[in-house]
């Protein structure tokens, strides 16, 4: 995982901690605009799909090592 994706991950599951607070989420949103921006072109299309769909869940899903589209188990 490239330092980007590692922050973008960090990022990500601070914007979960956050919402399920109900804390201010929008400057989280910022940082992963600008991190996913910065992401070099030959970056991996899934992610890229789901960070410019703002599928944010997935996008962590995914950067955990958790195919998004069979989901995990949250039981």
């Amino acid at each position: 995982m490239t330092e980007t994706e590692c922050a973008i991950l960090e990022q990500l599951r601070n914007l979960d901690a956050t919402a399920a607070q109900r804390g201010d989420v929008l400057p989280i949103l910022a940082e992963l605009t600008r991190l996913s921006r910065t992401l070099p072109a030959n970056a991996d299309p899934d992610l890229l799909h789901y960070l410019n769909r703002r599928s944010y869940e997935k996008a962590r899903l995914f950067l955990e090592g958790i195919d998004p589209e069979t989901g995990a188990c949250r039981h």
